[in-house]
């Protein structure tokens, strides 16, 4: 049989069974490749009004923010949170200070109400004695009395050979002595005693000069 024969009967018989003879493999690649660019431009047409959109409604909302009016309530009351906490602030200042000094009023009283008990213990130190167990065992307790002011916070003021300071020394006795000082202290009489830098017990003293 022919060629010709053969492509007319193939034609009759493609008829007859409704198919189409199928397109190339130039046709089909044709007819994609015009295809693709339609469908390769129509995302990048879209995508750009959609970020121009994004971008304004993200600047929208801080400009209505800085644009609003502040509360004159919640400034009101921001105010009074302020002053409120300053009051406090001071409040425990203030509390904690009456409370420091009240406990060294309340120490320095009770070590005034020992005061006695150490003059006692002067006095018996200056005594003469032929007893030295005796004296050993004054001079031991004396010893213990200091320790104890010591650690209380105590000390006794150094009087003897300084310059007379009203603030510090009570002055009951004068004399006129060419060898001291101007307002020199020549004798002690009964010991002062200080808390800190508070007087507990002004010292009584004789002053030359």
């Amino acid at each position: 049989m022919s060629k010709k024969k053969q492509t007319a009967a193939e034609e009759v018989e493609q008829e007859k069974t409704g198919t189409a003879p199928e397109a190339t493999a130039e046709e089909t690649t044709g007819t994609k490749a015009k295809e693709k660019p339609a469908a390769e431009e129509k995302p990048a047409a879209e995508e750009k009004p959609a970020t121009e959109e994004k971008t304004g409604s993200e600047e929208k909302p801080a400009e209505e923010t800085a644009e609003q009016p502040r509360d004159p309530a919640l400034a009101a009351m921001n105010d009074k949170y302020l002053r409120l906490c300053a009051e406090y602030d001071n409040f425990r200042k203030r509390s904690q200070k009456e409370k420091d000094a009240l406990y060294a009023d309340v120490k320095a009283s009770a070590v005034m109400a020992f005061l006695p008990v150490y003059d006692n213990l002067v006095r018996a130190l200056n005594q003469s004695t032929e007893d030295e167990a005796y004296k050993k065992g004054v001079e031991m307790i004396m010893s213990q009395f200091k320790a104890t002011m010591e650690k209380l916070g105590v000390k006794e003021m150094d009087c003897l050979g300084q310059k007379f300071d009203p603030a510090y020394h009570n002055a009951v006795m004068h004399v006129d002595d060419e060898e001291k000082g101007d307002n020199e202290i020549v004798e002690v009489f009964q010991q002062g005693f200080m808390l800190g830098d508070k007087v507990i017990r002004f010292a009584m003293v004789k002053v030359a000069n």
